[in-house]
């Protein structure tokens, strides 16, 4: 297995994802990296910082040459990081040494590279924001259509009270509508340019680095700090929280349609599940496992990507590391979240017979804390607690119905239509229906 599987050979239909794995070559990186060095040379030739010309010979440039990442390694190895040897690369390959000599002119390889990958991460970003629409608009879909199919609502694994599988799916859906809120507010803060110079001054440009920069960012369609974020990392760390977050909701899907599917509850099935390679019945829920084992990867990158917060002074190579290693993973690993969660809500066929087997095993005792709060009505509610959970200790005991134990014990209590599903759901079906009118709006 190669170092990552998010891009193996063998693992990349399983983990990767194509869209968003081309963001993150060696190719996007250089096409990016040039894409930031025109734009800045015809910026600075419009305000006559360089030669106009020259600005112009670089821009053109920066679109049509071609630089092979490879030959970039062994310098890169030396100096940590690859704009020397691009720019190097860059001035050779125009052949235009009098223009040439303008390329990159008051910047600092972190302006280039971190510009760079802001452009890159607002196309992720893009991709995000699709697939996340389309899983909300599915799981909107599924929480309407089986609003008031009646189900058991568990705790810490326990059988407790009924709910609908319509509000089950709700609870997947409502956070990532949050979520996409979250994105919106949190894009002006992520999308923006990176000027500022060796040491955050852009000394080097003058009275004139500033507008440099506000019109860097205008031509990029980029927002203008206004600052160095050199070694302020909060945005990149919210952008890497925020996916963690993304990633943690798909995951507690994948948690919960585990134990749905698991034998023995099966309370739903899937129209796509993973085969053994030697037992013949087995239908595996691989794509809810992936969400879950994804979500555990990315909350533990996320870890480092949040340690590296910590930049020493104007710029600290060691932290900054950290968020190379760290967040093209992030990256590929939430868009294939997204996309497995985009298939999955797809295949979701709940059983509803089974959904009955469990909100009543013969004896009823899910219906105990109504059964409480009916006699709380006519006696102090501590004495109604105690006397049901007597009476669950003899329903087990004597394998009789809690309904039958209750209306024979309270005969004229009127209990009679208190042990039913349909009088027990509560808000269920109205928090489906409203994450449904939610979701088709997004």
């Amino acid at each position: 297995m190669p170092a990552t599987p998010l891009d193996s050979a063998i693992y990349r239909d399983l983990m990767g994802d194509a869209d968003v794995a081309k963001l993150f070559t060696d190719s996007a990186d250089v096409r990016a990296m040039l894409l930031v060095q025109g734009a800045l040379a015809r910026v600075q030739g419009d305000i006559g910082m360089i030669p106009k010309d020259s600005a112009a010979a670089i821009h053109r440039a920066s679109l049509e040459v071609q630089i092979d990442p490879a030959g970039l390694a062994a310098e890169t190895g030396q100096s940590a990081v690859v704009v020397p040897a691009l720019v190097a690369a860059f001035r050779k390959a125009m052949q235009a040494p009098e223009h040439a000599q303008f390329v990159h002119w008051g910047a600092t390889s972190q302006d280039i590279m971190d510009t760079a990958l802001v452009l890159r991460l607002r196309q992720v970003v893009a991709i995000y924001e699709t697939r996340l629409k389309d899983v909300i608009q599915r799981l909107g879909a599924l929480a309407q259509q089986h609003a008031d199919l009646p189900m058991a609502g568990r705790t810490y694994g326990q059988v407790a009270t009924p709910t609908s599988f319509g509000a089950v799916v709700a609870s997947w859906g409502a956070p990532l509508i949050r979520h996409l809120e979250r994105l919106e507010q949190s894009k002006p803060r992520l999308l923006q340019v990176s000027l500022s110079g060796a040491a955050g001054t852009l000394s080097a440009m003058g009275k004139d680095g500033p507008a440099v920069r506000a019109a860097l960012a205008k031509t990029l369609d980029l927002n203008d700090p206004q600052g160095s974020w050199h070694s302020t990392r909060d945005t990149i760390a919210e952008f890497s929280a925020w996916v963690t977050l993304l990633a943690g909701s798909l995951g507690k899907i994948g948690e919960d349609l585990l134990l749905l599917t698991q034998s023995g509850i099966g309370e739903v099935r899937l129209a796509k599940a993973g085969g053994s390679s030697t037992m013949p019945q087995k239908t595996n829920p691989v794509q809810p496992t992936l969400l879950v084992a994804l979500a555990r990867q990315i909350i533990g990158l996320n870890s480092i990507m949040q340690g590296a917060t910590l930049h020493r002074q104007q710029r600290d190579g060691a932290a900054w590391f950290t968020e190379w290693m760290s967040l093209p993973q992030i990256c590929l690993g939430t868009a294939r979240s997204l996309s497995v969660a985009q298939d999955l809500v797809a295949s979701i066929r709940p059983d509803s017979q089974a959904m009955v087997g469990g909100i009543d095993d013969g004896l009823g005792l899910i219906y105990a804390e109504a059964l409480s709060f009916a006699l709380a009505k006519q006696m102090p509610r501590p004495d109604a607690q105690a006397a049901v959970k007597t009476l669950c200790r003899a329903a087990q005991d004597t394998q009789t119905p809690l309904a039958e134990l209750a209306c024979a014990k309270w005969p004229d209590g009127g209990l009679e239509g208190l042990f039913a599903p349909a009088t027990n759901l509560g808000t269920a079906p109205d928090d489906a229906r409203n994450f449904a009118k939610k979701a088709h709006s997004v």
